[in-house]
């Protein structure tokens, strides 16, 4: 079943007179010539119910920024610098740049390591809180222009820009908006000199596919803290790179709120909004499409952060979705005394399961050492976990299966515009195995470019003491992967509980895991 993005609130006239206060964006076009519009932002009309709240909110969809971020599922955080050097985490902006000299750097190492573990993008640390350039910026000397590196013609920027695309990675840049070096960092000027910087990085090095901030704001070399101008980097970051997504502190993509790996059970893409942020979105958009930024507000650690008892007393909602970063080390940067300490694979597989399968993006930090190399104890962890995972979903059992209803290539073909759709009457769906079969992993995802709309929903399976349930969970949004205990069965129905709308199924998987899992 094909739909159109634009197709919104077709069937439904209240829908569609209170989505005329929502703040879209236009994307491409579909297949029959028709444009996509992509209703990011939704403010509510006054005097609407809870139930009427939850069905607009379920009509908030990903932007196509959004949605390109949300499929690249695993992604590779690179941290290096003078911290590497130094042994430390957190450097002064005092170092020495002569400390930096790493004797067998290799950019196509790291591309190559993160392509061969499934990661689809490589996020480098440009600038750190210490102020210190991976690029010879020519608003600074505290960069590589005056290492030993090179001799001071390298660009680390660079290297890494060119060996994403030799490995067809996307290439995405972390500029530390707090600087512990620059004389003018308390002042305004340096916001000219930060927009500046990010001027350069945006402008030498190809496309760009996403900036990411953090909300790091300590004080510089002159003892005072800095007014970031978010609202100008933003503004550029939409002029110079209009497709890439402004992550953490920024209007695309929020923070799971900790570094431990692990996300929410329940994880919302759409979240309640403050006035202001819609206002922002709607006045920009209307400018031109697909521009709207604000700055976020309120607590994004919060457990709770876009159930309907939330959305009960919000003005609007917005599409907001969730990234887990977290080191393969207890650190950050490199440090020798880590390398025995490295995440084991079956780790990072629990990690993969409680970030990606709960709807989130998982930014994993592979940390260069002094040689500027990914460390062999990193690969090696990294490559097994991808080898075990590989053999988990090697498999899908619902290919060989009959539905009660729609068919099996509408849900195995990762596309998320074929789905199974549930109705008002029937929210169940029976699926009927040729052979008995094994299977203790479930992953289901919704068709997201039309919203997330389940809040509840059951595993059940057909067996001699008739249907158990076998697992519940709540959101699904972009993917969700259950795990519970082996289950033999020929006949198993996934059941919606609850749902902001009519729910849309877009892919199904039943799967037994690897033995070396656990």
């Amino acid at each position: 079943m094909k739909t159109i993005v634009g197709n919104l609130c077709a069937g439904c006239m209240m829908l569609s007179l209170l989505f005329l206060g929502c703040g879209r964006q236009q994307g491409g076009s579909n297949a029959d010539g028709q444009k996509e519009i992509y209703i990011t932002s939704c403010l509510f009309p006054e005097n609407v119910s809870a139930d009427e709240k939850a069905r607009l909110a379920a009509h908030v969809v990903p932007s196509e920024r959004q949605l390109e971020w949300q499929k690249m599922e695993f992604t590779c955080f690179i941290c290096y610098g003078v911290n590497t050097f130094t042994d430390v985490e957190w450097g002064t902006g005092k170092e020495d740049p002569s400390v930096f000299n790493p004797t067998e750097l290799d950019a196509r190492q790291w591309a190559r390591t993160a392509k061969e573990a499934g990661m689809k993008m490589i996020l480098l640390t440009c600038k750190h809180h210490d102020g210190f350039c991976l690029w010879p910026s020519a608003y600074t000397d505290f960069s590589v222009a005056s290492t030993p590196w090179k001799e001071g013609k390298g660009d680390l920027v660079r290297d890494v820009a060119d060996a994403c695309k030799e490995y067809g990675l996307k290439f995405a840049v972390y500029l530390s908006p707090w600087d512990m070096n620059h004389p003018d960092y308390g002042t305004e000027k340096y916001n000219d000199y930060f927009v500046n910087q990010l001027t350069e990085l945006l402008t030498q090095y190809g496309r760009v596919d996403e900036v990411w901030f953090d909300g790091a704001c300590g004080e510089g070399p002159n003892g005072k803290k800095q007014e970031y101008d978010f609202m100008r980097y933003y503004t550029e970051i939409r002029r110079l790179q209009p497709q890439a997504v402004i992550a953490v502190m920024g209007p695309d993509v929020r923070w799971v709120g900790t570094e431990s790996g692990y996300g929410r059970d329940t994880e919302w893409s759409v979240l309640p909004a403050a006035v202001s942020s819609l206002n922002a979105i709607a006045e920009s958009s209307q400018q031109e499409a697909g521009s709207g930024t604000f700055l976020p507000e309120g607590d994004k650690m919060a457990q709770d952060l876009g159930s309907r008892s939330l959305l009960t007393d919000a003005k609007g909602a917005i599409w907001y979705p969730s990234e887990v970063d977290v080191s393969i080390r207890p650190g950050w940067y490199y440090h020798a005394s880590e390398d025995s300490s490295v995440k084991t694979p079956q780790k990072l597989i629990d990690i993969y399961y409680s970030s990606v399968g709960k709807n989130s993006l998982l930014l994993l930090n592979l940390p260069p050492d002094k040689r500027g190399l990914i460390h062999e104890n990193d690969i090696s962890s990294l490559k097994n976990m991808q080898r075990i995972l590989g053999k988990t979903f090697e498999k899908n059992l619902l290919e060989n299966a009959v539905l009660s209803s729609g068919k099996t290539t509408e849900l195995t073909d990762n596309d998320l515009k074929t789905y199974w759709q549930s109705s008002e009457e029937a929210n169940t769906l029976e699926i009927s195995f040729k052979d008995e079969q094994v299977f203790d992993r479930l992953l289901l995802q919704e068709n997201i470019t039309e919203g997330q709309r389940i809040e509840r929903f059951a595993l059940e399976c057909l067996t001699s003491d008739g249907w158990q349930t076998v697992a519940e969970g709540t959101t699904v949004g972009y993917k969700r992967i259950l795990r519970f205990a082996p289950v033999r069965c020929n006949k198993a129905r996934i059941i919606i509980n609850g749902s902001r709308d009519i729910p849309q199924l877009s892919e199904i998987g039943f799967y037994k895991a690897s033995e070396e899992e656990i």
